[in-house]
């Protein structure tokens, strides 16, 4: 258990001017699993599509996190169980999101982004479907970890635009890949090495589309022992530049490292062999 290790926080903010909030965000300390999942589609589905997305994972890591085959690695893929765990789970939110859309007619055309960081034995598994991202600063250096599933990412990946362009455009919010859309998705995943004293910024795009990277990065730097206080700022930044759409801040700070025991690991693979 990470509790003490990793300190967390969530909060979310309705902005200025959507008349309800459908993002949806989970914290779970014990495991090391944050959530975030900005939704879309009918009134009041988007926040529906969301919720089942952040319930459903949140419930399916921690049940996975009760089974002694969490510390090995997948032999398939080479990729951590709690990589695998992460983004079945988010598979499945898919396959519930999709099928309530299908059945229940007021959430007809729902769907949601979903960004999630489980942290494990010293690394971060990070998984992302649509343009929810995920920020680490790191010492001085403060970086985007994820890229948007969006058509605008895809005109800078294919050269029509700069990152610098990109940023200005109008166009931001047109995804290309969400939860519930269609019966199937892909989940992207990636495996990082974590370091004390990093903090890892989960949001939606009623933050990064609202506040420029410098004055994120200022943000956590001035009020870093207080993740609370940096989540608050950011919302109020968000806000005082415009508040178009819902804001949502989950963080993390590394505090201590949580590498798995080595005498533990080898224990479990002996039984295993």
């Amino acid at each position: 258990m990470l509790s003490g290790k990793i300190r967390s926080v969530g909060l979310t903010d309705v902005g200025k001017v959507r008349e309800h909030n459908e993002d949806t965000i989970g914290v779970d300390a014990d495991v090391g699993l944050l959530v975030l999942a900005d939704g879309m589609g009918g009134y009041n589905a988007g926040e529906v599509a969301s919720g089942i997305a952040v319930k459903t994972i949140m419930s399916l890591v921690k049940e996975s996190y009760e089974q002694l085959d969490m510390l090995l690695p997948d032999p398939e893929t080479g990729l951590s169980r709690p990589t695998i765990v992460l983004r079945d789970a988010i598979t499945r939110a898919n396959k519930i999101i999709h099928q309530t859309a299908r059945t229940q007619p007021q959430c007809e055309g729902m769907g949601t982004t979903v960004v999630a960081c489980l942290f494990s034995d010293n690394k971060v598994s990070v998984a992302h479907v649509g343009d929810s991202r995920v920020y680490r600063l790191r010492g001085n250096r403060y970086e985007q970890m994820t890229l948007d599933h969006s058509l605008l990412q895809e005109l800078v990946d294919r050269g029509f635009y700069s990152q610098a362009e990109a940023q200005r455009a109008t166009n931001k919010n047109y995804v290309t890949r969400a939860l519930g859309v269609e019966p199937t998705v892909d989940v992207e995943i990636h495996e990082y090495p974590v370091h004390r004293g990093d903090y890892y910024l989960l949001c939606s795009d009623g933050l990064s589309d609202m506040i420029e990277d410098e004055d994120v990065h200022l943000t956590i730097s001035t009020f870093g022992d207080n993740l609370e206080t940096i989540a608050r700022q950011l919302i109020q930044l968000s806000n005082d530049n415009g508040g178009r759409d819902n804001i949502s801040v989950v963080m993390a700070h590394i505090v201590e490292s949580f590498a798995l025991r080595k005498n533990l690991v080898e224990k479990v693979l002996g039984w295993f062999s």
